[in-house]
């Protein structure tokens, strides 16, 4: 494909942090990007072109974008996968990531479904429409992850269950149609971000995740574990990547057992918050890379540059309360630092508010950064931040 800058309108489904660095990575391509959200003035408003405001399933709000752009993507998985596909077909546009591979992932037990299918290792799981079938799952496996089939994200939608006596709250807990996933006592969880182009797959090296109460906490490059496993991530992702179709960015999470196997835990058909370190930490960041494969453009180099860590700023509140965040000298001030701010207006208990990278170049005596001691300095920064 012939690429000229400026280049074309980039049509964006959802206006949240995601939409919002998507903009800000197309802008040095020449690429201008148009979202739609139904939040009046959306994190990504004030650094896209414009904003179309509409919900996730509006005819009409979807036409009016369309009308406006010449390629379609999105950032959220409750954008309607088929009117995405109609609206592109009716306006003879592209929309990338595909429809069907969007309304593949956005079910967890269809998603899995494929995956098994495809031989791709997965946990064993089933279906659960009650707590009958539950019940039934922990007798076959023992303790379940309990997964709503739909809308879960940052945990929410999922149950950890051991007791059959629980089942009915665990049920009512996750609102409807779960999947029952037996649970892995992992070593660790990676994440691959992968990148399928117009004819070639890029893979960025695998970050190791932190999670507390089921919402990640820090990304961790390079991943602390042995080269064969991370050889392993990397051909698993690239094997997740033929089951679906289209171009774009997918976050691919990984468990690691203790003996160094491998499984498929959950695919984002988009930017992931784990590959938020490639905007200072690789050579071509995860947004700049999803802006280049939806429009088929050649993808950009995945090379980590040096040590990374990712550190998420969360809601450290115990209510709602409009948001502002103070002491942020404490991240810029340090040389190593860079502080992201997603521009949400309203900070509530553990929402993602923005993020801090830390990156570990060489040393006057030519050493790296020991990823554990970049950790560590990506907490004080982080927690020295403080809503107000």
């Amino acid at each position: 494909m012939t690429v000229t800058v400026p280049g074309p309108t980039l049509g964006v489904v959802g206006g949240g942090q995601l939409g919002r660095m998507l903009a800000e990575a197309a802008a040095p391509l020449g690429v201008e990007v148009i979202v739609l959200d139904p939040t009046p003035d959306c994190p990504a408003a004030p650094v896209a072109r414009d904003q179309v405001v509409g919900d996730f399933d509006d005819p009409e709000a979807f036409r009016e974008l369309a009308a406006r752009v010449d390629a379609l993507t999105f950032e959220i998985e409750l954008a309607d996968a088929e009117l995405l596909d109609s609206v592109a077909g009716e306006f003879g546009l592209s929309v990338n990531p595909a429809p069907e591979t969007l309304e593949t992932i956005e079910d967890k037990l269809v998603q899995k479904r494929e995956l098994e299918q495809a031989g791709v290792p997965v946990p064993p799981f089933r279906r659960v429409d009650d707590a009958d079938d539950l019940r039934e799952a922990l007798a076959e496996f023992g303790e379940v992850m309990l997964k709503a089939r739909t809308g879960g994200y940052d945990g929410r939608g999922n149950v950890p269950v051991t007791d059959p006596a629980d089942a009915e709250d665990a049920m009512e807990a996750v609102g409807g149609p779960a999947m029952a996933e037996t649970f892995v006592d992992f070593a660790r969880e990676l994440s691959v971000i992968a990148v399928q182009g117009d004819d070639e797959v890029r893979t960025f090296p695998a970050g190791e995740n932190v999670h507390e109460e089921e919402i990640l906490r820090e990304t961790i490059l390079p991943a602390r574990t042995d080269d064969e496993v991370l050889d392993r991530a990397d051909e698993v992702a690239r094997d997740v990547l033929e089951t679906l179709d289209g171009r774009g960015v997918f976050g691919i999470e990984l468990f690691e057992t203790p003996d160094g196997e491998i499984s498929v835990n959950e695919i984002a058909p988009r930017p992931h918050n784990s590959g938020h370190w490639t905007i200072e930490g690789a050579r071509t960041s995860q947004f700049e890379q999803h802006v280049r494969a939806v429009l088929g453009w050649p993808l950009g180099s995945t090379r980590l540059r040096c040590p990374t860590v990712m550190a998420n700023v969360l809601g450290t509140v115990d209510e709602p309360k409009p948001a502002r965040l103070g002491n942020g000298e404490a991240v810029l001030e340090d040389e190593n630092a860079s502080l992201h701010w997603y521009g949400k207006d309203e900070v509530r208990p553990l929402r993602k508010m923005g993020h801090v990278t830390l990156t570990g170049g060489d040393s006057g005596d030519g050493a790296r950064a020991d990823p554990g001691d970049l950790l560590a300095h990506a907490r004080e920064a982080r927690d020295a931040l403080r809503f107000e």
